[in-house]
């Protein structure tokens, strides 16, 4: 399953684990994804989309659909049809 956010395009990330010593080992940091449902009134339909936490934070303050036309005007492909 790959971890990457359907909205924002979240993936993961490389960096290195750094310990007390400041000996380094590889390590990758993954976004915070969900599997969620969300009802889109304008269309009067259900999707369920992989989304990162973030994404979710956004959705809540400016709505679904306000915001699946701010990432499709920006080139992101949303996997849904407005």
């Amino acid at each position: 399953m790959s971890k990457v956010c359907q909205l924002t395009g979240k993936r993961p990330v490389a960096g290195n684990n750094v310990s007390h010593s400041n000996r380094k080992t590889k390590r990758r940091f993954v976004p915070n994804l969900h599997k969620k449902r969300f009802f889109i009134p304008e269309k009067n339909e259900w999707v369920t989309i992989k989304v990162s936490a973030h994404a979710m934070r956004t959705i809540d303050k400016i709505g679904i659909y306000e915001f699946l036309k701010r990432q499709k005007f920006k080139g992101f492909d949303v996997g849904v049809e407005l």
